[in-house]
């Protein structure tokens, strides 16, 4: 969803999972599912102490299925 986003002018975009999950993946084991919650938080933190002058996407470093 984070085309929308930029769309109304979101400074900052963390891109998710999926709309109905967007941090987390429910499809996967607890386990694998904890990892990409944790590095998509890790991301939304990076992406708050980073200074922007215009609408930037942050990418979780781990790849996200959806």
């Amino acid at each position: 969803m984070y085309p929308l986003a930029e769309q109304v002018g979101a400074s900052r975009i963390v891109k998710a999972v999926k709309i109905p999950h967007p941090c987390g993946d429910p499809t996967l084991p607890p386990e694998l599912d904890a990892q990409v919650r944790r590095v998509i938080v890790e991301t939304a933190l990076k992406a708050i102490q980073t200074e922007v002058s215009r609408t930037t996407v942050f990418f979780p470093a781990m790849a996200m299925s959806g």
